[in-house]
C-alpha cells in the first residue's frame, strides 16, 4: 500500500506548475525542429525559429513561455488502495489548491494569476490562481497519477449568447 502525504501532493503540484511554465515537452521540440528543416517558406521558417529560440530562452532562464499561464487543471487517477497521511481536515481539492498557490507565488518565478473567485458578481482576482479545476478518477491500484495542465484563458473560454428579459436575473 502506498502512502500519499499532504506535503508531497502539494509540492508535486507546485513543482509541476513551475516546470510546465518554462519547458516544452522534448517530443514537441524535436517535431518542431524537423518541421523547421523541411519548411520551404522563409516566413514560416523564421516563425518556427522564433518559437524554438523563445522555448530555449524560457528553459534556460526558467521563465514562463507564455504570460498567460492559465487556469490550472489537475487530473488525478487515485488508486483504491492508497493511504492518505497528514491531510488532517484538508481535502484533496484543498491540497491541490495549496500546490497551485505555492506554484504561482514562487518568489523565484512568480506566475501571472488570473483566476477570479466569483466571475459573475464580485470579479475579484484570487492573486494565487486558485481554485484549480480538479478531476478525480478512482482506479484500481495503490498509486496516484497526477497530471497538471495550465490552460491559457482562451482555451478555457466558453460562452453562450442568451437574451434575458429586462426583469430576469442571472
Amino acid at each position: 500500500m502506498t502512502t500519499i502525504r499532504y506535503d508531497d501532493l502539494v509540492e508535486s503540484v507546485a513543482a509541476a506548475l513551475q516546470y510546465i511554465s518554462y519547458y516544452h515537452p522534448a517530443d514537441y521540440i524535436a517535431h518542431l525542429a524537423r518541421a523547421y528543416e523541411r519548411e520551404e517558406s522563409p516566413a514560416a521558417k523564421d516563425a518556427i525559429a522564433q518559437i524554438l529560440t523563445n522555448s530555449r530562452m524560457s528553459a534556460e532562464g526558467r521563465r514562463p513561455i507564455c504570460q498567460d499561464t492559465g487556469i490550472v487543471n489537475v487530473f488525478l487517477k487515485i488508486g483504491m488502495n492508497v493511504k492518505w497521511e497528514g491531510f488532517g481536515a484538508h481535502s484533496i481539492q484543498e491540497a491541490v489548491d495549496e500546490g497551485v498557490r505555492r506554484g504561482y507565488n514562487n518568489p523565484d518565478n512568480k506566475l501571472r494569476a488570473s483566476v477570479l473567485s466569483d466571475p459573475i458578481f464580485e470579479r475579484k482576482n484570487t492573486k494565487d490562481n486558485t481554485p484549480a479545476v480538479v478531476f478525480m478518477d478512482v482506479v484500481p491500484g495503490d498509486t496516484v497519477d497526477v497530471t497538471v495542465a495550465a490552460k491559457g484563458g482562451g482555451s478555457e473560454n466558453k460562452s453562450k449568447v442568451y437574451m434575458l428579459n429586462p426583469s430576469d436575473n442571472i
